[in-house]
Order: C-alpha cells, then structure tokens, then sequence
C-alpha cells in the first residue's frame, strides 16, 4: 500500500535506496539517497531555524540546482508549503505573488536579493533568503551549519504540499493548491504504470519549477529508487552524450526535435533506453514517427495539468498512438462533457472533465473560482477540448479558449494545424481567431517554414481548399521564423492574438 502522504513516500525511499545513487552530474561526487537525504534535514533545520512552520508558505525563485531539490525535500519535510516560481517572472510579477501568496520566506538568487527584499519589505515579508547554482548564497551558508539530521513533520493526505501558480494567459495567475495526497497518488501510480524502479537511470533536463520536471519527473525517480542524470538544462549534445548511461528520458517536444537535428542521434544511440515520454506540449505526429524510425523507440505521449498533474498516459505495453495522449491513469475517471456538463458522444469534440485523488483542493484564496471549476460532483473542468474514442482513448483537440466561432461555425484549431503541418516546406503551423467585422472571428494561420522559404500563401490555402470545409480555410497564412513559446515549450497563442489581432484591417 503506497504511503498516502508526499513526505513519508520521499522519506521511506531515502532510507530504502539508502546506497543507491540518487543525483549523478558530471564533474561532481555521485549523491546517494542517503546524502540527499541528510542534505535535505540540513535545509529544514535551516527553514526552521528562520522560523518557517507548517502550513506556512515558502517562496522560491532559483536556478536549477541540487541545493534547489533539496529545498523543495526541507520543505515538504517541515510541513510547509513549497510555492516554486518560473525564474522568467518580472519583478512586477513577483510583486504580485508575494501579495496573494503571503509567504513566510522568499528564496531567490543572489543577484535577485536587493529586488526581493524591497518588495518583501512592501508586503511585511521579514525573511529573505538567497540560494545560488553554484552552491552559493545565504540559505546554503546557514543549512551548512545544521544538523543533518530532522523528523519530518507528520501530514495528512488533505494538507498542502505545494501552491504553483498558473501561467496567467486569460488574467492573473490563480495559485493552485496540490496536497500531500495529490502528489502521492500520482507519484505511485505513474512508477507502476511506466514501471520505474532502482534499476533505471533518468536523464533530468528539464527546469524544476514547473509540474512536469518537479512533481513528474523528480517525484517519480525519487519515489523509486531512480537514478537522476542531473543536467542544468537541456543540450542535446550533452544529452546524447549521456544516453548510453541511462535508461529513460522525460521531455518536450523541443527536446526530440533537436536531438532529431542531429546525426548522432539513432539506434545504437538509444539501445540502453527503454522510455521516453513527452509532455507539457503537444507532440507533432511527424516528430513521433521520425523518432520512431531513427532509433526503434516510439515516444510515450502523456497528458496533465498543473492542477491534476497527470491525467492520461498512453501504454508502456501496448500501441503509442501518434497525437493521442492515451487512456485514464488507474484510479482517475475522465470523461468529454458539453457546456451543460452532460458527457458528449464518443469522437464528440467537448471539454475533458477530470476526478480522481490528482486533482487539487482549489484555487488559493479563491472560492468564486474554485466553484466555477467544479461540477457539483467534483469532477474538474479542464478547459481543454478533446474527443475520447470507443475504447476510451483521448486526443486533444485545444484550448476552449481558442475555440474559434466564425460566421456561428465552430473551428477547432488543432484540425487546422494538422493539415498545415503535413504539406511540404511546413514545420509548424499555429492557428488562432482573430477580429472580423462580418464574421465576428476569422481564421489565422501562423507557420513556421522547414527551409529558408516558406510555400506561398496561396500554394498553402490551395492545398488545404481540398481538404477543410471553406468556412474553416485561413484568411491569412503568416510565415515566421519561430512561434513563441512559454519556458516550457507550449506555443503562446495569446501572444499570437495580440500580435495579429488586426491583421485583416491591415490587409
């Protein structure tokens, strides 16, 4: 029976896999569970020692580092509530979430101090602490005085663990609030599932202040037994290099197109990897079948949020549907709904509806929007369109807030996109809706070409005049070099928006 809470899973896997290497980097001693978990008593003496207590919250805005994991272990170990920041947020920003979060400590780089502490000051927060990549920084100077030893403090399956907010692109960041529970239950049940065990060995470049590097990735090995191959960040050379070491990945879609980039990258390459998985963003097709073909191994696409963690995985035994993202973890029941919350006919487009004991306890401090999100039987409104086949495999289609309605037709983006992406001398293709004064909204394709230049507009809407209905054809197909994207990979529609939102007056 999997422990219920985060903390004792973590704690009884330290001292399981005691002798087992926990973190190897190169140029470094390897960290065994043992040390990691020593290093973390030593940091929660230290969050102790600056007065933080259970329930309370604690801010972090650092640089990927080990000192940053064990953080986040001293953190869950003292009860306290772990509030990690994506090291891109502003300092208006960062205002902000000091303000809702009301945290008992901000951690953040050293060069970031002077800012924070004038901000904190703003708000009454009295501790500041910093916390460097390189080892450096006050926090690490006063956890290298501390005993190395400390007795978790023990919580319930229905306490906080973590408050991480949502990326804010239709209004102000909304903290979700992730129990000991939450992350326990989808810790055990993505290690049986993807059978993560003390044998595997997981290269780690993804960034730790967002759910798929810290709570999928590092719960899932840290869980298990799991060795981390310990990168700062993604570099496809150093993880090529790496791979004959290990024996599963965990990445997005960026991360496979440019090791696909390089003519390192094949069987022989892999043959010491039994998985790779992607996430965080939607995996082109081609991206899967080039990836198969180049080194035997088909990409596990798996499907979450910040509020439920992950939710859908495709098999580890069994076919890995190119541009599905699979069935229900065991345990979570998911169903397609329409706006009146009635669950849609299967192949139906409708908004996916997620229960189970992954889903979080609600926005912080935020009731109004928390009952909005909730069907009276609990069940969360994603907000993410899709369709769930016979069999109960489901494809996600968009955001439902990139649904377009043009002339009272609805358009659903990703069918757009998928058509774009399969004509020659198109790489990747993002459709949104724009203003129209007749139609109200207005299709918008923006490409990014697969040379130097892309296929003329008229050659591209041409080609997809023979396969969509008219009313859903661009009315413009904009070339660019690159589409924008969040930290974590996934194409900022938003921006796209903004950017072009007049781009047929300007036509």
């Amino acid at each position: 029976m999997p422990s219920q809470t985060l903390t004792a899973l973590l704690d009884d896997a330290c001292v399981r896999f005691g002798d087992t290497p926990a973190i190897v980097r190169d140029g470094a001693p390897d960290l065994t569970y043992r040390a990691l978990h020593e290093l973390s008593a030593r940091y929660a003496n230290a969050l102790a020692a600056r007065g933080v207590r259970p329930g309370d919250r604690v801010m972090v805005q650092v640089e990927k580092s080990v000192e940053a994991v064990a953080l986040y272990l001293a953190t869950v170990r003292t009860g306290a509530v772990f509030n990690p920041l994506n090291t891109a947020y502003t300092a208006a920003e960062l205002d902000y979430f000091m303000s809702d979060a009301e945290p008992a400590l901000v951690v953040v780089d050293p060069k970031s101090r002077e800012a924070a502490e004038g901000l904190a000051a703003r708000h009454g927060i009295a501790a500041v602490e910093t916390l460097g990549a390189d080892h450096g920084g006050s926090l690490a100077d006063l956890a290298s005085g501390q005993a190395q030893t400390f007795e978790s403090v023990a919580r319930d399956a229905s306490d906080l663990a973590a408050l991480l907010y949502t990326s804010g692109t239709t209004g102000r960041s909304k903290g979700a609030m992730i129990t000991q529970g939450n992350l326990a239950s989808n810790a055990a049940t993505l290690i049986d599932l993807w059978q993560f065990s003390e044998t595997d060995r997981l290269l780690h470049a993804l960034p730790i202040f967002h759910v798929h590097g810290l709570f999928v990735a590092l719960n899932v090995a840290l869980a298990s037994g799991t060795t981390l191959i310990w990168f700062d960040k993604f570099d496809a050379d150093r993880v090529l290099d790496a791979m004959p070491r290990a024996t599963a990945l965990m990445g997005v879609p960026t991360f496979y197109t440019r090791m696909l980039a390089s003519d390192r990258l094949s069987r022989d390459a892999a043959q010491s990897m039994r998985l790779f998985i992607s996430g965080s963003a939607p995996l082109l097709a081609e991206t899967h079948d080039a990836f198969a073909e180049r080194t035997g191994h088909r990409i596990l696409e798996r499907y979450g949020m910040t509020e439920a963690g992950m939710i859908t995985s495709n098999p580890y035994d069994g076919d890995r549907v190119a541009g599905t993202v699979g069935y229900a973890l065991p345990g979570v029941d998911v169903r397609i709904a329409g706006e009146d919350g009635k669950p849609v006919l299967a192949g139906d487009v409708g908004v996916l509806e997620v229960k189970g004991p992954n889903v979080f306890s609600g926005y912080w401090r935020n009731p109004e929007k928390t009952a909005d999100e909730f069907r009276p039987d609990g069940a969360f409104i994603s907000g993410d369109l899709a369709t769930m086949a016979d069999d109960g495999r489901v494809t996600i289609v968009g955001r439902a807030k990139d649904l377009i309605i043009s002339g009272g037709y609805n358009v659903y983006p990703k069918e757009i996109e998928v058509a774009l992406n399969d004509l020659d001398g198109v790489a990747e293709s993002a459709v949104i809706g724009v203003p129209h004064a007749d139609f109200g909204e207005a299709v918008v394709a923006v490409i990014t070409p697969t040379g130097a230049a892309a296929p003329t507009e008229a050659d591209m809407l041409a080609a997809l005049g023979g396969q969509l209905a008219r009313f859903k054809l661009p009315k413009r197909v904009i070339a660019v070099a690159e589409l924008p994207r969040n930290t974590m990979g996934k194409v900022q529609k938003n921006v796209l928006r903004e950017t072009y939102a007049d781009v047929l007056s300007r036509s």
